[in-house]
This record gives structure tokens, sequence and C-alpha cells, in this order.
């Protein structure tokens, strides 16, 4: 079991010397994983060791952007893999479940309190979603499950760019104040 700072380690060592054994031993930690995380989002056990590995050749690749400072290496190496699903869903023209990606992964050894805690935000983001106008889920849909741009929502809606992101703004604005007065 690999801990955060250990991941972030092994990351940076790719980063600055393309160290083989330090992806071997990152790839070997995640590569199951990120496979069974892409499995839980709705995709085959083939597609998912695909993905995986794209994901973590994309993590050799992209190891020099990487910083601690603004994400732990599982949030990083994540968020790749589900880019990585995204665009895979995107070749093959199949829609993306809005719920797939709302799921919270909680990476093993953490605390119990913690897997607790997210999945009761994820519970109450899915009820504050429901609890938005119509016209701003749609944008944060696009914006957010289907990782589209402002400009492209602008073009598919038919929308001036500035309405699309008013509407975005609102809606995060609605989420945080009432995620903050819930923390009160």
């Amino acid at each position: 079991m690999l801990s955060a700072d250990e991941a972030a380690d092994l990351i940076e060592a790719i980063a600055s010397r393309q160290d083989r054994a330090a992806f071997a031993t990152l790839f070997r930690h995640f590569a199951p994983r990120v496979k069974a995380f892409i499995i839980r989002g709705g995709t085959d056990a083939e597609t998912a060791q695909e993905v995986a590995q794209e994901s973590l050749v994309m993590v050799w690749r992209k190891a020099a952007s990487f910083d601690r400072l603004r994400a732990s290496a599982v949030t990083w190496i994540y968020t790749i893999a589900r880019n990585k699903r995204i665009d895979l869903l995107r070749r093959s023209a199949r829609p993306i479940d809005t719920e797939d990606w709302l799921v919270v992964y909680a990476p093993e050894g953490e605390d119990a309190d913690k897997s607790v805690l997210a999945g009761q935000t994820y519970t109450r983001v899915k009820e504050l979603l429901g609890g938005l106008s119509e016209d701003q889920l749609v944008v944060i849909r696009k914006a957010f499950f289907e990782d589209k741009t402002h400009t492209v929502i602008a073009a598919e809606l038919k929308l001036p760019l500035g309405t699309v992101k008013s509407r975005i703004r609102l809606a995060l604005g609605r989420l945080r104040e009432a995620l903050e007065k819930d923390e009160s």
C-alpha cells in the first residue's frame, strides 16, 4: 500500500529522472485500482483494462505537470483515468451517464469517517443538483459531466456564451452556498 506522499514521490521521480522503477511501482499499485474504478463506472473489464493502461501511460508522459500542492497523486491519477474514460465514450458515441462521475471514490486506507462523509456529500450534491433550474442543470451536466467547454455548450444550445457562463456561475454559486450552510 502506497501512502499519498510515496505516490507523489514516485510521480516526481518519473518527472525528474524518467525513473522506470518508480513507474513500475506506481503501475503495479494503481493499474488494478484504476481498472476497478473504471469498471464501477459501467465499463466492461477489457475496456477498463485498456483505459487503465492508457491512463498510466499518460501519467508517465505528463508526470512533469503533477503538482502535489494542487492535488494528491491519487486525485491526479483518477482524474486522468476519468478523462480517458470520457474520451473513450466520446469515440464510441455512447452517452455519458451523470451518475457515473458523481460517484465518490474513497481510496483504500482512508478513515471510515471520511468515507461516510464522502457518501453524505455525494447524496447532498445529488439532491442539490435536483434543485437547480433545468437551464442550469443542462449547462452543469455538459460542462462537468460531459467535459465540454463553455464555447461548445453555447454552440450546442444555441445560446450566447455569456448566458452559458452566467448559468454555470449561478448554479455553482447555489451549490456552494447550500453546501456552506450545511457545514455551519
